[in-house]
């Protein structure tokens, strides 16, 4: 009998040729579309995941010939994104929702659905891959290293790697575009979207104000002078640029929060870097750690050489050098010649 493959749709064209692929391999095909409660914005354009994006997928489905259904997982998005992202920005830190979106919705409660519901794998398409051996699976990157997204899965469940397919693995995005409009998907010319689902327009600051209270507080240099007020711990990173410079002219950056007493520290861009990080949540991929790997401490960031340590529930990363903006919230993402060990949610900065 073909395998099963419930393929999650999202509207896109990488889930559209990830669909097409499976389908042309013989597996039979189901789309998926996850409905997950976004609302139109100011604008009247309908956000990822809106009522164009499952037409699309509809759409794309009907062309391939095979079933499209809708599931609503509007209360696990709230539940698991929402709700923690707010309340991480409330306490001061910088969280990763597309993680955490990946690690219940995509490979938790949607992958659960699809085995309840008979299907043998669920699909997406993610650019990354899955090495099978001897009854191991490990997450690795993909072919295209510009499109890797391994770093959005790495907190996703270690069990669920046998049930998962990702076929665009072996393929860069121009050679999936190409798919899309040889085949004829009507997705084939639609844009990426870049922007968090539930939040329009990209307007992190409009929505975090909304939906918390972040009040006014002092910024401050690294002697604990009073340099001027801040708009609120919420709306900054670290890393992110003050907009002052010293007497030297040279620009200063926020390089730490001080949630206890309101205040952002800002400083040169020197006393951005530090030697390492603790970090909690861990989420591990294989049976255990090297003592050597590499560490991603962000999704643009490039794996940085590091000594690694895992007790009582806490990761330690030490860096070989020192790197920029380690930022608590944010998660890190270990690596070992292409394969994905494992993550956690940044704790604290060792500097």
């Amino acid at each position: 009998m073909k395998a099963r493959v419930m393929a999650a749709m999202s509207g896109g064209v990488d889930s559209a040729v990830a669909a097409f692929l499976l389908k042309y391999q013989g597996f039979k095909v189901t789309g998926v579309t996850m409905c997950l409660g976004v609302e139109i914005n100011e604008t009247g354009k309908i956000r990822c995941c809106g009522p164009q994006e499952i037409e699309d997928a509809r759409r794309v489905c009907e062309s391939l010939g095979i079933s499209h259904y809708v599931l609503d997982f509007a209360p696990d998005l709230k539940d698991f994104v929402i709700d923690p992202f707010l309340s991480e920005y409330g306490m001061g830190r910088t969280p990763n929702p597309c993680i955490e979106c990946n690690r219940h919705i995509k490979f938790g409660s949607l992958l659960k659905k699809a085995l309840a519901m008979g299907f043998d794998y669920l699909a997406t398409g993610h650019y990354a891959g899955i090495q099978r051996s001897n009854g191991n699976y490990r997450l690795v990157m993909p072919k295209d290293n510009r499109k890797d997204q391994t770093y959005f899965l790495s907190g996703m469940p270690r069990g669920a790697l046998e049930h998962v397919l990702f076929p665009l693995s072996n393929l860069f995005k121009d050679e999936v575009r190409e798919i899309a409009q040889r085949e004829g998907l009507p997705v084939s010319s639609k844009p990426e979207s870049q922007d968090l689902c539930f939040i329009p327009e990209g307007k992190t600051e409009d929505y975090l104000r909304k939906n918390i209270s972040s009040p006014p507080g002092d910024i401050i240099d690294l002697s604990g002078k009073v340099l001027g007020t801040h708009r609120g711990l919420a709306f900054y990173t670290i890393g992110q640029r003050a907009r002052m410079s010293t007497s030297r002219g040279k620009p200063l950056y926020v390089i730490a929060k001080d949630t206890a007493a309101n205040r952002i520290i800002i400083g040169e861009r020197e006393h951005l870097s530090a030697k390492g990080l603790i970090a909690g949540s861990v989420n591990l991929l294989v049976d255990s750690l090297p003592e050597k790997a590499f560490a991603k401490i962000r999704y643009a960031h490039s794996p940085a050489g590091c000594r690694v340590s895992f007790e009582n529930g806490r990761l330690t990363v030490l860096f070989n050098e020192p790197q920029e903006a380690i930022t608590p919230g944010q998660s890190v993402a270990l690596y070992d010649k292409g394969v994905i060990l494992g993550s956690g949610i940044i704790q604290e900065v060792i500097s």
